[in-house]
């Protein structure tokens, strides 16, 4: 192997050995059935509807629902999500999302409100354990916006948390159909944000290298 290019694999190795960053997981909810709940959409199985999603390790207990948009047939009075037609709500009881991989860093999303609500995480399943941090959300009514074309939840707002230790569960709190949720995003305080995963950065300066090395041998600049 030419000496530069093992100089080259050798930066490489050493800046991504024992790297354990990835691309945040984010659900959107896009494909949860309308008033559906969501339950293993997220975990290999399927919402109350019969849909299945990614396999991300994630399941919703039975008061997590799926919501889309009235613009496009649904029943939401949403409007100016933030991604796609489709948000997480809830009528009864508090919404609590068990992730038994764990995760840690940070957490986030976008939420539209008509009251105040605090979300918590926590370092067990079902909302057990230690409190390892809490977002409050605000009531949002009277800030007028325009839908698309229609909505009275047109304000999605990002809210997120760093935080320290493994958080297992999610509770969203208890305030039962007043509050969407969209863009639900683990391992960044912003939501929706994507990282390239290791192994994409190294593609990408390996191809840097080789697009420099196919320049000098053919004298281009």
């Amino acid at each position: 192997m030419p000496s530069k290019l093992k100089i080259v694999f050798a930066l490489l190795s050493s800046a991504f050995a024992g790297s354990v960053f990835a691309a945040p997981i984010v659900l959107d909810f896009e494909g949860v059935g309308d008033l559906a709940q969501i339950n293993n959409y997220y975990n290999g199985g399927t919402d109350s509807s019969g849909n299945s999603g990614p396999n991300y390790g994630i399941a919703f207990n039975a008061n997590a629902l799926g919501l889309v948009d009235s613009d496009v047939g649904g029943s939401g009075n949403i409007a100016n999500e933030p991604s796609g037609n489709t948000a997480m709500f809830f009528l009864s009881g508090s919404p609590i999302l068990n992730y038994a991989a764990g995760f840690s860093t940070g957490f986030s999303f976008y939420y539209s409100s008509s009251i105040d609500a605090v979300i918590s995480l926590y370092s067990g399943l079902n909302a057990t354990g230690d409190l390892l941090g809490s977002i409050n959300l605000a009531n949002q009514a009277g800030n007028g916006c325009n839908g698309d074309p229609s909505g009275t939840y047109c304000n999605f707002t990002a809210a997120g948390v760093n935080f320290n230790g493994v958080a297992h569960s999610i509770d969203f709190g208890s305030a039962q159909n007043s509050i969407a949720f969209d863009d639900i995003t683990f391992g960044a305080a912003t939501p929706g944000v994507d990282v390239p995963e290791p192994g994409t950065l190294a593609l990408m300066a390996l191809g840097l290298f080789g697009a420099g090395a196919v320049r000098r041998r053919f004298g281009l600049r």
